[in-house]
């Protein structure tokens, strides 16, 4: 998984857990008992562009934790972007202050214990492949449909990180099976263009709508209108199509048992049925038995999913 540095084994594994999701406008924490069963919980916003407070803000919610677990706990903590494996800093954060810091190191100076680290994708993925949406299967590839489109790979319980930190990256690959209409896509923040995040993220299905109406709305006012406003059946239509082509093509790579969406635009309940008729279209078989479910944890399973760090 995308964690810190490998230091051995440890003995926290039946320790109590608290786990950190650290996102772009909030940071939760959660402390996990020894069952995995939630204890107390607390989110708080994050500083923006400010990596020491950054560290204060987690180091702040830490102390916060054990004093009601009353006890030293495990530290894991879900973070945009990735460990680089050649230079140990952050990679690949939409939250910029963040690349190019040694953030696992930083924490535990502050912390004064190991702590692990890992994409809040994979934290997203492992949570529900162990006691969510995915947790009778195998294969699970967690989706994160928010601000940005992330992916996670767990096999048998455990995260699949990659030689180069980049497993389930799916979001920055271009849209497959494009249309006219869909070349070359928009410019994505990694400097590309046509990335599957520029497309399936809530801020693009808002600028869809825009492009339509002239009127710039939430995706969920999009959501919300579409059994009167014939603009947003068309955008979510649209959205629709293209997150079938999308998981079509991790299914003809990954072939996984279950997809488990999460993130804001996972509330969208028509997807359940309308995508599994969509990709059948672009997946190389006669026959499609991969399920695609809801999360089963809510906004909570990338927090989850940071505590059960230390499962190993």
């Amino acid at each position: 998984m995308k964690n810190s540095r490998p230091r051995g084994s440890s003995n926290r594994t039946r320790m109590m857990r608290i786990g950190v999701d650290l996102g772009g406008t909030k940071t939760e924490s959660v402390l996990l008992d020894r069952n995995g069963k939630d204890i107390a919980r607390k989110r708080v916003n994050t500083p923006r562009n400010d990596y020491a407070q950054i560290i204060q803000t987690i180091v702040e919610l830490v102390h916060e934790m054990e004093q009601l677990a009353q006890t030293t706990c495990s530290i894991g903590v879900a973070t945009p972007g990735a460990l680089c494996t050649k230079s140990g800093l952050i990679k690949n954060a939409n939250s910029t202050c963040l690349n190019g810091k040694a953030l696992d190191l930083d924490l535990e100076s502050a912390l004064r214990r190991p702590v692990r680290l890992a994409n809040d994708a994979n934290c997203f993925a492992l949570s529900e492949a162990i006691d969510g949406a995915g947790s009778h299967a195998e294969v699970v590839f967690g989706v994160i449909l928010g601000t940005g489109v992330g992916g996670g790979v767990v096999i048998n319980k455990n995260v699949l990180l990659g030689k180069n930190c980049i497993a389930g990256e799916w979001g920055h690959n271009p849209l497959p099976w494009p249309k006219n209409s869909e070349i070359p896509g928009p410019r994505c923040y990694c400097g590309r263009y046509g990335c599957i995040e520029t497309f399936l993220s809530g801020p693009a299905l808002t600028d869809a709508y825009d492009k339509l109406t002239g009127t710039k709305v939430t995706a969920k006012n999009i959501s919300n209108s579409a059994t009167h406003d014939d603009h947003a059946r068309l955008a979510l239509s649209d959205y629709a199509n293209r997150l079938a082509r999308s998981l079509a093509q991790l299914i003809n790579i990954l072939d996984p048992d279950v997809i488990v969406l999460g993130g804001g635009l996972s509330n969208m309940k028509f997807l359940y049925d309308a995508i599994p008729v969509l990709w059948n279209t672009y997946i190389f078989s006669d026959h499609v038995v991969t399920e695609l479910k809801q999360n089963q944890h809510g906004d909570s399973s990338g927090v989850r999913g940071a505590a059960r760090l230390w499962n190993e």
